[in-house]
């Protein structure tokens, strides 16, 4: 056990330890139903959902579900942006006692054929639109039934009056689906399964509430087995953080989809466990979401990097009035000191940098948000969680101050990947969890990420953090984003190239970066190629893809040497 240094720093109103109540996830939804029946549970684009509307549809999904045969620790697949109808299908197969598979609509064929064989999914409930890729992997997978919705079912405006940030192609309004044999109308479901509860049993330390899969950056991606404890001990430690945040009267903005376990867990769970009001939106549009802010007046707004420095970068930004965000809490990326400090400025809120991954359900650690911060910190260990660093390929707890993995025990972290017990014992070492995160610990109990284990370069011998590098990118005003990698170089083995999207109107030419770097970089880090780009690859949660511009490099450099 470390001595946790950390504590000494923890804000007075935030426990060290907490008691977590051993209740299933849905048992949040029932509580904040037999609480505040009436209250708006979901506003989307114009229509509300109360808590009791919430309830009462989960629990005809949850019904449904048990007429199709699902059975305890059967998967349900939820291959939806953020609607109601992701919230009901997520609650409502908790309810029937099935474990929730999130999948992302952005998904190919080859990717969704490979995570409902894996997963062993016998239900899914897809967009519209994406049904008929669904049909043409079904024969591969365990799917049995497919439940199909639109976007329109909840949208309170004429069919023909579409948001002008929803397109036809991605989500669909003209597909034909008869409700019969396996197919299943989400519509019909809602008028005529009943309401009513599913009695099951209940183990809060083994049962599986989720399996979330990994991003899969490297090799085939892994379910990750999230238990009901897992989750309830995080949303409980989110909530404990942010102890100005009052049950009942917040609203939070779910622009970060539900398919990633940082939305799902800081807005979908958090927003029901405290029975509070959330605001989806089902993309990210930096005009809708500044007229979204403007309008529903969010308190809270859990982001990643790439979607603040999207508004800040909005060119109308200052014809809407932000000011009712209290606090944003960042994750899925590095958040870099300049997008941090300028939020902060722009909306009078707090906007703070976290850690986690989605094998800690997500959130490890995370900074204070009203008390002492560091710059540039991921912030302390949550509540009931420890963290060391370890040196790299051993479990040495290394000092203060020195670069190792970060490991952490706590009750968020997984039970282990589904179907793969060789992995799940390769990421644990003397009852850490290994993160293949770099980073050090400083004398107060604050941590640094300095870079992913596998996105380390190592360029003539000299080890350079990407991160490094694109914090001093980050400093010019001209630069909107930018991402540092290691590219192959017969020479020095790796070299670093930075992609770099200039903002709306500003320019440099690679000397002028090149002369930038060298006053604020050992000469070993400095960029030796610049690539200027329109936009820079992404996942759905705005996570900066290094690794396809990892690959792009070796397939040009394949087709080089070939001709």
């Amino acid at each position: 056990m470390t001595t946790k240094p950390w504590l000494a720093n923890y804000p007075e109103e935030v426990p060290s330890s907490l008691t977590f109540e051993e209740i299933p996830v849905q048992e949040f939804l029932t509580r904040a139903y037999q609480k505040n029946p009436s209250k708006v549970a979901i506003h989307f684009m114009g229509k509300d959902l109360t808590y009791t509307e919430l309830y009462e549809s989960a629990l005809r999904f949850a019904n449904y579900l048990q007429s199709l045969g699902v059975e305890k620790g059967d998967r349900v697949a939820i291959m939806l942006p953020n609607t109601p109808q992701s919230v009901i299908a997520y609650y409502g197969a908790m309810y029937a006692g099935a474990v929730v598979v999130q999948t992302n609509p952005l998904y190919t064929e080859r990717e969704l054929q490979y995570q409902m064989a894996d997963s062993g999914a016998k239900v899914i409930l897809v967009m519209d639109i994406l049904y008929p890729r669904v049909m043409k992997i079904m024969k591969e997978t365990a799917l049995e039934n497919v439940i199909v919705t639109a976007i329109k079912d909840y949208l309170p405006f004429p069919k023909n009056l579409v948001y002008p940030f929803i397109q036809k192609k991605q989500y669909g309004f003209s597909v034909k689906v008869e409700h019969s044999g396996q197919n299943h109308l989400f519509t019909e479901i809602m008028r005529s399964a009943p309401v009513k509860m599913i009695d099951l049993p209940f183990d809060f330390e083994e049962d599986l509430a989720l399996l979330q899969y990994t991003g899969g950056t490297t090799g085939f991606p892994k379910g990750v087995m999230l238990t009901h404890k897992n989750l309830i001990a995080n949303t409980t430690m989110c909530d404990a953080w942010m102890y100005k945040c009052v049950h009942g009267e917040e609203t939070i903005m779910g622009v970060l989809p539900f398919f990633h376990v940082y939305g799902m867990t800081t807005v979908m769970l958090l927003s029901v466990f405290t029975q509070n009001r959330m605001v989806l939106l089902p993309k990210f549009d930096a005009e809708t979401a500044l007229k979204t802010i403007d309008k529903q007046k969010p308190t809270l707004f859990p982001g990643a990097p790439t979607l603040y420095i999207g508004l800040l970068n909005h060119p109308d930004i200052a014809k809407y009035n932000l000011s009712s965000i209290k606090a944003c809490l960042s994750g899925s990326a590095s958040l870099p000191v300049e997008v941090q400090e300028r939020f902060e400025e722009v909306t009078g809120g707090k906007l703070v940098e976290g850690y986690g991954l989605t094998e800690t359900s997500p959130v490890t650690h995370a900074t204070p948000i009203w008390s002492k911060r560091v710059i540039g910190s991921v912030g302390l260990p949550w509540p009931n969680t420890d963290s060391v660093i370890l040196r790299t390929g051993d479990i040495e707890q290394l000092p203060v101050g020195e670069v190792g993995e970060i490991a952490v025990k706590g009750p968020q972290v997984m039970k282990g990947y589904w179907n793969r017990p060789e992995d799940t014992a390769a990421t644990f070492a003397d009852g850490w969890f290994l993160t293949g995160d770099l980073g050090y610990m400083d004398k107060d109990g604050f941590f640094y990420v300095v870079d992913r284990k596998k996105d380390l370069i190592i360029a003539g011998g000299f080890n350079i953090y990407p991160r490094e590098v694109e914090e001093v990118l980050y400093e010019r005003e001209e630069i909107q984003e930018c991402v540092v990698a290691g590219i192959p170089d017969p020479y020095r083995g790796e070299t670093v190239k930075a992609y770099i999207v200039f903002k709306e109107g500003f320019s440099m030419t690679e000397d002028e970066l090149n002369k930038y770097c060298r006053q604020h970089l050992a000469a070993f880090k400095v960029p030796r190629f610049y690539e200027f780009r329109d936009e820079l690859p992404k996942t759905a949660v705005g996570k900066i893809l290094r690794r396809t511009l990892v690959e792009e490099e070796k397939t040009k450099m394949t087709t080089k040497e070939a001709k």
